[in-house]
């Protein structure tokens, strides 16, 4: 996938939630209720965190994909050894993926990608998509390579 690369097209990212939590100010216990004053952070914060655990595998390329003229995005896009995952990040339980579910089935179809989405709930394999807890981003990768 290297060869995609637009580097027109990208998001920073801290190295550790730690440091994206204190450099923010954030009351640590503020992040964990749902307040609207966090709701933005807390996207933020989560995709974050999911990047530090893909990055932790060895060997595995991660992008970022967003679509010209255009709302969609996908959060990361991980080239494994085995294949490319397009990763959704929520978080919360919101379990709409609209951008993952039409860059899946209408815009790549023809590639056969499996979506992941990142979030507060529980396994579920939706055949187009595995929902995954947050806890477990590692683990999955760790499997996929």
């Amino acid at each position: 996938m290297r060869f995609y690369e637009d580097f027109d097209a990208f998001k920073l990212y801290l190295s550790d939630v730690g440091l994206l939590g204190a450099l923010s100010n954030a009351q640590p216990g503020l992040m964990l209720t749902s307040n609207d004053v966090f709701t933005e952070f807390k996207g933020a914060f989560t995709e974050n965190y999911v990047i530090e655990q893909l990055k932790s595998a060895d060997d595995i390329g991660v992008y970022y994909f967003s679509k010209d003229h255009s709302t969609q995005e996908i959060d990361f896009l991980v080239q494994t050894n085995r294949r490319v995952v397009p990763v959704e990040v929520k978080a919360e339980e919101n379990m709409k993926s609209k951008s993952l579910s039409q860059f899946v089935k209408t815009d790549h179809a023809d590639k056969k990608l499996k979506g992941l989405r990142c979030s507060m709930k529980p396994y579920v394999d939706q055949g187009w998509m595995e929902n995954i807890p947050l806890y477990s981003v590692k683990a999955y990768i760790d499997k996929e390579k």
